[in-house]
């Protein structure tokens, strides 16, 4: 495959919609700065705070655009996703706004705290071992018995339209950036961030960044084939999925570049952002400042714009 052109008008009204409804059941999370951390990569940069988001993390944003889109008789039926993380809470939440039933599907090995929080939204959470064969099947039985709907985490429209609203309002919040940058894993917000950038700022160029331990996305970039993950190793987890058709292409003709890090540089990027900026974020959220102190002379006198993912992290479980 070779880089194309993307129908960006076809997802104006998409996005606007989605607005509309992600104004009225999820945050518009500030935007912070930090002299120091300014100071350090030697660019101004804005960081649009995810993590300050209902349940945590920018994932809101998707699930309940894609549950409030549901017709009423379908929304009766309920929803049912896979998700170890921050999708299930954030389907579980919408599902509770909405009324209606969550059944959510984890590994058995999920941390205790995260089926909890599931549990507490109000959702049936059914264990599964932890593989793709297992996820789909258990999802699928559902299914089978509920009728529920199945929202996928990152391959599916109104995910991807609830997750552009994010960049959306970084636009309508400043007058203009060089750069926005935001971690990739499975494409969701990464293509909604290329969405709403080639709508809203087309001038604004987007940087991805993922830990070199689970690079499939820069390899996908590069060989340009979609290039599956293979068993990643990396501290952040929210990240390990691979790409889908959808968000690859999407990604593929939209994206500048995708910039790796080790586990060393999320980790040092992540305590930086909880010692000088005072908030909690978790190690997938700290992946894109991690690139842009990597690369910073790349950057120098620029603005950049950081999209914070997430919060959820165990703080029993540092990493310093």
């Amino acid at each position: 495959m070779v880089r194309g052109t993307l129908d960006i008008e076809g997802y104006r009204n998409k996005v606007e919609s989605a607005h509309k409804i992600v104004r009225k059941w999820a945050h518009n999370t500030p935007i912070l700065k930090s002299t120091a951390i300014n100071s350090l990569v030697g660019c101004e940069v804005f960081f649009k705070c995810e993590n300050f988001q209902k349940i945590g993390a920018f994932k809101m944003r998707g699930a309940v655009n894609a549950v409030m889109s549901y017709s009423s008789t379908k929304k009766d039926k309920g929803f049912v996703t896979h998700s170890s993380g921050n999708h299930a809470q954030a389907v579980a939440l919408s599902s509770q706004i909405a009324k209606t039933k969550a059944h959510i599907v984890m590994p058995k090995n999920a941390p205790q705290i995260k089926i909890n929080a599931v549990k507490g939204y109000g959702a049936s959470v059914y264990l599964c071992e932890n593989n793709e064969q297992s996820r789909v099947e258990t999802c699928e039985k559902i299914i089978k018995k509920t009728e529920a709907n199945f929202i996928h985490p990152y391959d599916n429209e109104h995910v991807i339209c609830g997750q552009a609203t994010c960049a959306k309002e970084i636009f309508e919040s400043l007058i203009s950036v060089n750069y926005i940058m935001c971690p990739v894993g499975g494409g969701g917000l990464a293509s909604g961030t290329i969405i709403s950038t080639k709508l809203y700022s087309p001038k604004t160029k987007v940087i991805l960044s993922e830990p070199l331990n689970a690079s499939d996305a820069y390899e996908s970039f590069v060989k340009k084939k979609l290039v599956p993950v293979n068993n990643p190793n990396t501290i952040a987890d929210g990240l390990k999925t691979s790409l889908a058709k959808r968000t690859f292409d999407i990604i593929l003709n939209g994206a500048e570049k995708i910039i790796t890090v080790s586990e060393a540089e999320i980790i040092f990027a992540m305590k930086l952002i909880w010692e000088r900026m005072k908030i909690v974020c978790e190690p997938s959220c700290a992946v894109p400042l991690a690139a842009l102190i990597k690369e910073k002379n790349n950057f120098s006198n620029k603005k950049v714009a950081i999209i914070l993912t997430g919060g959820n992290v165990d703080v029993k479980s540092l990493p310093f």
